[in-house]
């Protein structure tokens, strides 16, 4: 079967309103209750208000708006590819709610905000029987209305990688991994808190908006499949067609708690520099290691410390693998700074600090360090030795016969 698209004529906006009924989880209907406004595929309402007062005002001036687009199905109800977003701003203007039970005003002659019920019965009838939206009605397979989806999104709000996939693995999976990670409510800042009232201090660089839009979802399924690239999504796509039919997402539920209390547990003071890191790539690495907190405490109190003093030659992004791998180069950098070096040689009254002493110009030294990076030695200024060529090729000569 080919798909088809055929103009809807004659249909309203009262018609349309008609049964509006939002859910929340259990989806969003109108059109007398046969046309589904939010199906399974589909993402959640995302407009910022703004956004819904200018489709609102659009129809209040009888402009035009972008086509949407519908689905037709085997039993004559309809579902919407395209146009959420706009349909919902219409419906909930015209019903006097925003979804959480608050009244919607607008401004729309610059004088004074209007409800749909304080517009005079005339401008009430207009936009409800004289206003013409443009929709048009696809017919066809599910993989077809699938691929139609993807390919009319570009208008409005750009949809999210994480938003179209949801579109593709439809099933009891992903309604289970939504309700937990793909709301608003979700707890989101408590989950991934550390041990403070005002909830401020997340793991997550993500706000519960973020986690409206999939981003949630999308860094989970990243972190347990191990897919590093965030900008693949192929391995995210296997996990989500193999569990698209499982009875829920307990797995990937219990695999995110696991990794916020493995965070809490190993590290047990908070630092902004904890917010963002990919803890579950770094729990998928080390958490069947046996890790002693205090210590791990007092060492990331030294290198916050020494990285205050002197951190030009410090990957300050690095410490928290650092202290559960003792991997050197995710902390240290291998060249000084420029303003470590000229500190060096201030330091060295502007000579070669090797054998030659020489007074040089700063520009004919070179930086070197006194305990060799392969040894143990930091990048900070009191391990740098600035040295003329000659002085330099001998010292490392040395240093490489030991």
């Amino acid at each position: 079967m080919t798909m088809r698209a055929t103009l809807l004529e004659n249909l309203t906006i009262r018609d349309l309103v008609n049964g509006y009924r939002d859910s929340g989880d259990n989806g969003v209907v109108a059109l007398g209750g046969n046309l589904n406004v939010r199906p399974a595929f589909q993402r959640e309402f995302v407009y910022a208000p703004d956004d819904r007062d200018r489709v609102v005002k659009s129809v209040y001036n009888n402009m035009p708006l972008n086509v949407m687009y519908w689905a037709k199905n085997p039993d004559g109800t309809y579902e919407i590819i395209d146009g959420q977003q706009r349909t919902i701003s219409i419906c909930q203007f015209v019903i006097n709610d925003d979804g959480n039970g608050n009244p919607i005003a607008i401004n729309f002659d610059g004088k004074r905000t209007q409800t749909f019920a304080g517009l005079s019965e005339e401008k009430q009838r207009e936009i409800l029987d004289n206003y013409k939206l443009q929709i048009y009605v696809c017919e066809g397979t599910d993989d077809e209305k699938l691929d139609w989806f993807h390919t009319i999104n570009i208008a409005g709000k750009i949809m999210e990688e994480q938003e179209l996939l949801n579109a593709d693995y439809t099933g009891p999976w992903l309604t289970s991994a939504k309700s937990y990670f793909s709301k608003k409510t979700n707890n989101l800042a408590i989950n991934s808190a550390y041990y403070n009232n005002d909830n401020k201090n997340t793991l997550l660089a993500l706000t519960p908006d973020d986690a409206n839009r999939q981003a949630l979802l999308n860094l989970v399924l990243h972190w347990i499949t191990g897919s590093e690239n965030m900008k693949d999504s192929g391995l995210v796509k296997n996990y989500m067609a193999a569990h698209r039919f499982d009875d829920n997402a307990d797995e990937m539920i219990n695999y995110y708690k696991a990794v916020i209390n493995w965070v809490k547990i190993t590290f047990k003071e908070y630092r902004k520099d904890m917010k963002g890191l990919g803890w579950g790539f770094l729990y998928n690495k080390y958490h069947d290691n046996s890790y002693i907190p205090e210590e791990i405490e007092s060492t990331l109190h030294n290198l916050y410390e020494q990285f205050e003093n002197d951190g030009d030659g410090m990957h300050k992004s690095g410490f928290y693998e650092y202290v559960l791998s003792s991997d050197r180069t995710l902390i240290w950098k291998r060249i000084f700074s420029e303003k470590q070096q000229k500190q060096a040689y201030q330091n060295q009254n502007k000579r070669c600090g090797g054998r030659c002493g020489r007074e040089l110009p700063f520009n004919q030294l070179e930086a070197h360090h006194k305990i060799a990076f392969a040894d143990g030695g930091t990048t900070t200024i009191d391990n740098c030795l600035m040295l003329c060529h000659d002085c330099h090729a001998d010292i490392t000569a040395k240093q490489n016969h030991k």
